[in-house]
């Protein structure tokens, strides 16, 4: 997963990232609704081939929401927060977790959850379309009602924005016509995204796609080797990645996931549950054990092929459990200020009051729980995952 995050710091070194949102706040930023679609609307954009939540949170958007806000004199902890600050920041966290769970390559944990349910022996073909036919419906249709329903529950004080398309039209008249580095980003992201999607027919793992994608970016000078050193996070990624698969693959070799699983199949079974039942308990149980969790990943490292395991010995078809499971790991991600790297850069940002991220976290958690629990299921059907 190390050689997708460089593509992250690439959107941020370029202004690429930047100008895309701007685009868009120029094109839906007349009202403070319009303006938080154009903000969620320009990272579902972005997503794919920025693979990292917390990069596109602190790098990209944050700066962008307080200098909009301060622009319409909305501060942190001096009684303006709510005047549109806390608004923009809770609507861009909230739907954040639906942009990462909509792609496979949104979010460092999706792909470690796919190499954990291989060690399981529960295969996703083609992985990225795979990922992306199912998760789309539910998605699209929470990433459009979120910053809908937070403007009624979370209502901002002030309803028009008249300045910010004029704020983001002198923004990208200070940046200039799209420079060199942007185009050569633009063209490797989507020989990228190309390779990502065709990959298997080609013969291709999506690590070698990464790494081709990040190789021209060297070459052609818009990243350089200090830039790929630089990205901490990055190899932190790397390292844990390959830690969590290894102690996952030796514990289900040593049989204490299976043995784990079937106690829990049976319990499940004397209880007179069915597969589908066994599959909503185990899904909202590994959901709201994120409240004990300050990282997705190590939810993930810790939980997730114990899980998987769980729901197979119940009788869950494999397939749909593993992108469940995939897809929850995202949206828990806005639960608390502490539960996710962008949740922590959102709330560090200090427009938002502690006990309402805790509110309005169980609320869209509720919500997007309905949402892709009924349209999921629908749209799952269709696709015959089970």
């Amino acid at each position: 997963m190390g050689f997708y995050m460089p593509h992250a710091r690439c959107f941020v070194k370029t202004g690429l990232g930047d100008r895309i949102a701007m685009l868009f706040v120029r094109w839906l930023g007349k009202s403070t609704l319009g303006l938080s679609y154009g903000l969620v609307l320009s990272e579902a954009v972005i997503s794919p081939a920025m693979p990292s939540t917390t990069a596109r949170a602190g790098g990209i958007f944050l700066p962008i929401i307080k200098s909009l806000a301060v622009g319409a004199d909305s501060r942190p902890k001096d009684g303006s927060a709510r005047k549109i600050g806390a608004y923009l920041i809770q609507s861009q966290n909230q739907s954040a977790s639906n942009s990462s769970a909509l792609f496979l390559t949104a979010a460092a944990q999706n792909m470690l959850c796919v190499k954990l349910a291989d060690s399981i022996g529960v295969k996703i073909p083609n992985r990225w379309v795979t990922w992306l036919k199912a998760s789309s419906i539910p998605a699209l249709i929470s990433l459009s009602a979120t910053p809908f329903i937070l403007y009624k529950i979370f209502p901002p004080e002030m309803k028009a924005t008249p300045d910010a398309p004029a704020m983001a039209k002198r923004k990208l008249e200070q940046m200039g016509p799209v420079k060199r580095d942007e185009w050569l980003m633009v063209g490797t992201m989507l020989l990228t995204v190309a390779l990502w999607i065709s990959g298997e027919a080609l013969g291709m793992t999506s690590v070698i796609a990464a790494m081709l994608g990040l190789s021209i970016l060297l070459l052609l000078g818009v990243l350089d080797w200090e830039d790929c050193l630089s990205e901490m996070q990055a190899w932190d990624t790397l390292a844990w990645f390959g830690v969590l698969v290894g102690m996952a693959t030796q514990l289900t070799a040593l049989g204490v996931v299976p043995w784990m699983s079937k106690c829990v199949a049976k319990l499940l079974k004397s209880l007179s549950v069915n597969w589908f039942g066994a599959f909503c308990i185990l899904q909202t149980a590994y959901f709201f054990i994120h409240y004990l969790f300050a990282s997705q990943t190590a939810h993930v490292g810790a939980l997730y092929s114990a899980f998987l395991g769980m729901h197979v010995a119940s009788q869950v078809p494999g397939l749909l459990a593993a992108l469940a499971l995939g897809y929850n790991t995202n949206l828990f991600g806005a639960l608390t200020h502490y539960s996710s790297g962008q949740a922590a850069v959102y709330y560090g940002a200090g427009y938002v009051e502690l006990h309402d991220v805790f509110k309005l976290g169980i609320a869209m958690a509720l919500i997007n729980i309905v949402i892709w629990g009924l349209t999921g299921a629908a749209w799952w059907k269709v696709l015959g995952l089970y």
